[in-house]
């Protein structure tokens, strides 16, 4: 089942993806958002989880970028990051606009802590809280690893082809917290490989 039908078949995530659309535009985070929703439906396919948390924790796990500053946001994330402080800030102001959009779509106020306490530490927090974080965590590093989250990044890195790869290639035994997450980065990295010959 693709991210589409999931999502205009069930009318709060209908609602929250059209209401986080103006906060995912920058940082390529419409196209990011996406792709790793779809990846999160395949994890909870293949880990169990809990769909009704990963999925809107997934399309409002970016929104907090929007308040920081595009000129200062390279300095937050990458392989060259230098203010840290910066991708903390995306996620303490991505739970603030989350519990607005979640508010605006009447959801289910049992869930929405979890959602919220996914979301604040989503790049943050090496360990999960539970299965469902474990699966927004790594749905969110699998998209580095899809031909358009490779592009963007190399772009935005400064990276050729084969440095894009040695930086997956390199993280790959550290990022995921599932095991479905590493086997489906690993396949991934080999069809980047294969993109390459």
């Amino acid at each position: 089942m693709g991210l589409d039908h999931i999502i205009s078949s069930n009318s709060s995530y209908k609602r929250l993806w059209r209401l986080a659309q103006p906060y995912l535009r920058t940082r390529e985070n419409q196209v990011h958002t996406r792709i790793s929703a779809a990846l999160a439906l395949s994890l909870i396919e293949q880990e169990g989880g809990e769909q009704q948390i990963v999925i809107p924790a997934i399309i409002l796990h970016d929104v907090g970028w929007k308040c920081v500053p595009e000129d200062v946001q390279l300095k937050a994330f990458g392989p060259n990051a230098s203010a840290p402080d910066l991708n903390r800030t995306h996620e303490v102001e991505g739970v603030k606009i989350a519990r607005d959009l979640l508010k605006q779509v009447s959801y289910d106020r049992s869930i929405c802590c979890e959602i919220l306490a996914i979301i604040d530490g989503h790049d943050s927090r090496s360990e999960a809280l539970s299965l469902n974080d474990a699966l927004v965590k790594d749905a969110d590093k699998l998209w580095r690893y899809t031909p358009e989250g490779l592009a963007i990044d190399i772009n935005r890195f400064g990276e050729t082809f084969e440095e894009g790869l040695a930086r997956l290639e390199d993280h790959l035994g550290s990022w995921f917290l599932t095991a479905s997450g590493r086997n489906m980065a690993a396949e991934l990295l080999h069809q980047r490989r294969r993109d390459n010959r």
